[in-house]
C-alpha cells in the first residue's frame, strides 16, 4: 500500500471528502484491476499520480487517500480482459469517468481517439485499441457539498395546483436579448425568475443537466447534441451552463438557481435520462461505464458483443441488475438531497420498467422508489414510451407516477385541424383521460396535458407549418416526424399578411385556452406564449444557436399574448372546475337533472359521438356538483363551446335553474383586452343562445343559489 494510502470504505461510490483526505469507491464485478488517477490540470496527459486500488468488498474498489481535499481532479483506469464477443471490453489505455462522479471538468477534445478499438482495423471493435488518450479527456472533481440554503425550503407544490414550463436552461437566457449577465448559465435563470413568477407558472421543467457529451458524427458536421439527452455523468450537473469560474463551480452555482427558485415558490424538475448513456452501440467511443464493467451496466444480446437498443440511442441501460438500480436510485436522492430539486421527468420511461425485456409495472426500479422516504415526495413524470415497436405504456406506470399524455397533444390538435372522428376521444382528453388512468390510485393529475414540448414544433409553428422544415440538421430533412397535425392557416411559414397572422394568433388562444380548462397537470412550452419560432424545425436537437435560444424581443412584441396566458393561468386556478383531483362521473348526485359535467351539440342535443363529427363541442359542469371546494366556487356553473369549424355556429346555451343567466368571460374570437374578461367585467349576455365564432373557444359562466 502507497504511503498516505489506507484501505477505505466501499461506501458510499464515488468521492467522498472526509476529515485527512478523500474516500474513493468504484463498482466493477468483472475488472481485473483499477487504478485511481490524480491530475493537477483539466487537460494533462500525465497524472501527478497514479495508485493502485487493492482492496474489493461486494465488487466495489476503494482506498483512502490522505491529504486530498475537494477540487482535486481525478480518473480511472480499469484493467481486465478485452473479449467483445463475451461482453468484456476493458481498456487499461482509456480514461475513464467515475460513474458517481459530482462533477466533471473539460470535453473530450476531437482528433483523440476515445473508442476503445482501433478504427482503421478490419477487426473493427474486436481490435483494441492502445494509444492513450488521458489529456483529450476530461476529468471527474471531488466536491465538497457544503451550502448555505439559507432555511429555503422547496414548496412542495401539489400536482393540483401545478402548472409546468418545459425550457432548456442555456436556451431560456442564451440569447442577446435576454439581457443578462450570465447568459445560458444556472446564474442567469435567476435573472429570469420575475417574469416567469408573474407568468403564473410554478415549476420549471429543465431539458437534461447531468453532464452530458455530444457524439462525433454532429461534431465532423459542425453541430452538437444542444438537448443533451445523451448522459456521461448521472450526478454531475453540466459544465457547459456554468461561468466556468473555477471547475466545479457549475454545482454551486445550480444549487444557487434552486434555492433561488424556491425563494419565490418555484419548482425545478429535472428531465433525466436512465434508459441509456453516451457511448452508444459496439462502434462508440470508451468513456466511462463500458469500460469499467460493460456486461453490468448494459444489457447485452445473445452475441455479447452487440447492445439490446430499446433507446434508439445504440445502447440500454441493464436495469435487471442491482448495480444500475443502485446507482440510479443514488442519483435521484443525491438530486433530491443535496440539489434540492422537486422532481423528476424520465426520458423513454418504459425501459426503466423493462425486465428481461418486457415492461412491468412490478419492476424492481418502480419498487425501489416506491418504498424510498426521501424520494417519496417529489414528482415522478413518466415519458410513457420507447423507442421500440409497440412499448406505449401510457396509463400503465404505478400510482405514485404522472406521465406525458402525447394522447392528449394529438388529439387536441387534430380537433382544431378538423380531423373527423375524434369527438369521442376529445372528451377523455378534456377530463384527464380517465381511459387511461382509472387505474387505482390514479388521478387527472396524472395525466400532464401539453401541446408542444422541445419536441417537435413550437406553438407558434404549429399553426404556421404544414411540413417540417429540418435541413439545418444536414439530414436532408428526414430526420424528425412527419405526422405532426399541423396546419398553417393558409400559407407556409412567415408572412405578412394580417388576416393569416391574425387567425395563427386566434389558434394560438385556442390551444393554450383548451390546455388550461383541460382536467389534469398543464405543461407550457417555453416561448410558446411570445410565439417563438424555430422556422419550422420540428427536431432542432443538435442546433445550439437562434434556432432553438429564446428570442426575448418577441416578448415585446407579442405582449399581449403573454398577457394572455398569464390571465388564463389566473382563470384556472380561481375556478377549480378545471382542476378537479377526482374523475367526474357523469352522474347527478344533487338530483337537480344536472349531471357533475354534461356534453351538447350547439342544439343541446348529444354530441355527434359515434359517427364522423367534427369541429363542435360544448360541455358544462356544473358548481354544486363539485366536491370539496368553497361554497363561493360552488355557485358557478361554467359552460365551454369549442368552435373548430370554419363558420358560425348558434349555440342553444342549457338551462341550469330558475333565473338562469349567462356572463361570458372569454372568447378567443374577441380582439384583445375582450377576448378575456374577469368575473366581475363579465356583462350578462341577452337571450338563451351564443354565436360562436369561427375556429373559437368561448367560457360562459352562469350564476346560482349554492343548494
Amino acid at each position: 500500500m502507497e504511503t498516505g494510502v489506507r484501505k477505505g470504505s466501499f461506501y458510499p461510490q464515488g468521492a467522498t471528502p472526509v476529515a485527512g483526505g478523500v474516500n474513493f469507491a468504484l463498482y466493477s464485478k468483472h475488472a481485473e484491476g483499477v487504478d485511481l488517477l490524480l491530475f493537477a490540470h483539466p487537460l494533462d496527459a500525465i497524472p501527478v499520480r497514479i495508485i493502485p486500488v487493492e482492496h474489493r468488498t461486494h465488487f466495489v474498489w476503494h482506498c483512502f487517500v490522505e491529504g486530498l481535499v475537494p477540487g482535486q481532479l481525478y480518473a480511472y483506469r480499469v484493467r481486465g480482459s478485452y473479449r467483445p464477443q463475451e461482453g468484456l471490453r476493458f481498456n487499461p489505455c482509456r480514461l475513464l469517468i467515475d460513474p458517481y462522479a459530482r462533477a466533471i471538468t473539460g470535453k473530450f477534445v476531437p482528433g483523440v481517439c476515445h473508442l476503445g478499438y482501433d478504427p482503421a482495423s478490419p477487426m473493427a471493435d474486436l481490435s483494441l485499441n492502445e494509444e492513450p488518450n488521458a489529456g483529450g479527456a476530461p476529468k471527474c472533481i471531488v466536491i465538497d457539498n457544503r451550502f448555505d440554503w439559507e432555511g429555503v425550503v422547496p414548496p412542495r407544490t401539489p400536482l393540483a395546483e401545478t402548472v409546468i414550463y418545459e425550457v432548456h436552461l442555456k436556451g431560456l437566457t442564451a440569447h442577446a436579448t435576454a439581457k443578462v449577465q450570465h447568459p445560458g448559465t444556472y446564474l442567469g435563470v435567476i435573472e429570469k425568475i420575475p417574469y416567469l413568477k408573474s407568468l403564473g407558472v410554478t415549476a420549471i421543467e429543465f431539458l437534461p443537466v447531468h453532464h452530458c457529451h455530444s457524439e462525433d458524427l454532429l461534431q465532423k458536421k459542425g453541430l452538437t447534441n444542444y438537448w443533451g439527452y445523451n448522459t456521461l455523468g448521472f450526478f454531475a450537473p453540466d459544465s457547459r451552463f456554468s461561468t466556468g469560474r473555477y471547475p466545479g463551480c457549475q454545482v454551486q452555482e445550480f444549487k444557487q438557481m434552486v434555492k433561488e427558485l424556491h425563494k419565490v415558490g418555484l419548482e425545478v424538475i429535472l428531465d433525466v435520462v436512465y434508459n441509456h448513456t453516451c457511448e452508444g452501440d459496439e462502434r462508440g467511443p470508451t468513456l466511462s461505464f463500458r469500460g469499467i464493467d460493460n456486461i453490468t451496466y448494459y444489457q447485452l444480446g445473445k452475441n455479447k458483443r452487440y447492445y439490446r437498443d430499446f433507446s434508439g440511442c445504440g445502447n440500454t441501460l441493464n436495469f435487471d441488475h442491482f448495480q444500475v438500480v443502485q446507482l440510479v436510485m443514488d442519483s435521484l436522492r443525491y438530486w433530491v438531497q443535496e440539489m434540492h430539486v422537486d422532481g423528476f421527468r424520465f426520458d423513454l420511461a418504459t425501459i426503466l420498467g423493462r425486465e428481461k425485456g418486457s415492461y412491468t409495472r412490478q419492476a424492481g426500479f418502480f419498487k425501489a422508489l416506491h418504498q424510498d422516504p426521501i424520494l417519496a415526495p417529489v414528482k415522478l413524470i413518466a415519458e410513457p414510451w420507447d423507442a421500440t415497436h409497440g412499448s406505449y405504456q401510457l396509463g400503465n406506470f404505478p400510482a405514485d407516477w404522472a406521465e406525458w399524455n402525447g394522447a392528449y397533444r394529438d388529439c387536441v390538435r387534430k380537433f382544431f385541424k378538423g380531423t373527423p372522428g375524434v369527438l369521442p376521444e376529445i372528451g377523455h382528453r378534456l377530463t384527464g383521460s380517465p381511459d387511461f388512468f382509472t387505474n387505482a390510485g390514479r388521478t387527472p393529475f396524472c395525466s400532464v396535458n401539453f401541446i408542444t414540448c422541445h419536441d417537435g414544433f413550437t406553438l407558434h409553428d404549429l399553426v404556421s407549418y404544414e411540413r417540417k422544415h429540418n435541413e439545418p440538421n444536414l439530414e436532408n430533412n428526414r430526420d424528425g416526424v412527419d405526422d405532426n397535425h399541423s396546419f398553417n392557416c393558409g400559407w407556409e411559414g412567415e408572412t405578412t399578411n394580417p388576416q393569416i397572422i391574425e387567425l395563427r394568433k386566434k389558434n394560438i388562444k385556442n390551444f393554450f385556452t383548451l390546455l388550461l380548462i383541460s382536467q389534469g397537470t398543464p405543461m407550457l412550452l417555453g416561448g410558446d406564449e411570445f410565439l417563438r419560432t424555430q422556422k419550422g424545425n420540428n427536431n432542432a436537437y443538435c442546433q445550439d444557436n437562434e434556432t432553438s435560444y429564446l428570442d426575448w424581443s418577441l416578448a415585446d412584441t407579442h405582449q399581449q399574448m403573454i398577457d394572455y396566458v398569464r390571465k388564463m393561468i389566473a382563470l384556472r386556478m380561481r375556478f377549480p372546475h378545471f382542476h378537479q383531483e377526482k374523475f367526474f362521473s357523469g352522474r347527478d348526485s344533487n338530483l337537480d337533472t344536472i349531471r357533475d359535467i354534461n356534453w351538447y351539440a350547439a342544439d343541446l342535443g348529444p354530441p355527434d359521438w359515434h359517427k364522423q363529427g367534427k369541429g363542435f363541442l360544448a360541455f358544462l359542469i356544473q358548481g354544486s356538483e363539485l366536491k370539496e371546494v368553497t361554497a363561493r366556487e360552488r355557485e358557478w356553473d361554467v359552460l365551454v363551446i369549442l368552435n373548430a369549424h370554419q363558420s358560425d355556429r348558434i349555440v342553444s346555451l342549457p338551462w341550469t335553474g330558475s333565473g338562469t343567466v349567462y356572463y361570458r368571460i372569454l372568447d378567443t374570437a374577441m380582439p384583445y383586452g375582450q377576448d378575456m374578461l374577469a368575473v366581475e367585467e363579465a356583462v350578462a349576455l341577452p337571450g338563451r343562445f351564443y354565436r360562436a365564432a369561427p375556429q373559437s373557444v368561448a367560457i360562459l359562466i352562469s350564476k346560482n343559489p349554492v343548494s
